[in-house]
């Protein structure tokens, strides 16, 4: 079993937190190849396959296996949130706060980006229940859910899919969901940590 640390927004932190986020999709890097039809997994690392007719995949020995640099099933993930420490309490990890709290717009607390959270500031843990490969706009309604959309909150009859189209956006820039990338999904769990 393996830790690592992943970066989640506010809005995501608090997802976690009231348990309606189970998946997240992260690009994969280096992105394959553009003719890449499928990429499949063969225990040693995700293979990309590519399409001679349109409708059929052959292997493609030019390119090496992708492994998932977040993990696999088993493996933890410790999040990374902005955060500061209690001006009350400065420089004491027992103390910290989080940016995705409510309740802390005036106490002059100076935040930190996510990526400078240390581990022992972390105070969620996801534990990886499945890893795989897919374009991101194959992304499922139920998918959609998983990720944290506050459906009772949209309107009667509104998709899913077209609000995480907009979260998709709004954190990888304009363009990024129509360029349909490989990404991974990770679908995990909370645990105690």
């Amino acid at each position: 079993m393996t830790e690592r640390g992943i970066l989640f927004s506010a809005p995501m932190v608090r997802a976690l937190l009231d348990g309606t986020k189970t998946q997240t999709r992260r690009v994969v890097k280096p992105h394959p190849r553009d003719d890449a039809f499928v990429l499949l997994d063969h225990g040693d690392g995700w293979w990309p396959y590519r399409s001679e007719d349109g409708e059929s995949a052959n292997v493609d020995n030019m390119e090496y296996p992708f492994a998932c640099p977040y993990g696999q099933p088993g493996d933890r993930l410790w999040v990374r949130e902005t955060w500061g420490f209690n001006p009350d309490h400065p420089g004491i990890i027992a103390h910290v706060c989080y940016r995705a709290d409510p309740g802390h717009e005036h106490d002059g607390i100076t935040w930190k980006p996510s990526i400078h959270m240390p581990r022992a500031a972390s105070r969620i843990l996801l534990e990886i229940v499945s890893v795989r490969v897919e374009r991101l706009q194959d992304t499922s309604r139920g998918d959609a859910m998983d990720e944290g959309c506050p459906f009772p909150n949209m309107a009667q009859g509104a998709d899913p899919r077209q609000w995480y189209a907009e979260l998709w956006e709004n954190i990888n820039g304009a363009g990024s969901w129509a360029a349909n990338p490989w990404v991974w999904a990770l679908e995990f769990r909370r645990i105690q940590p």
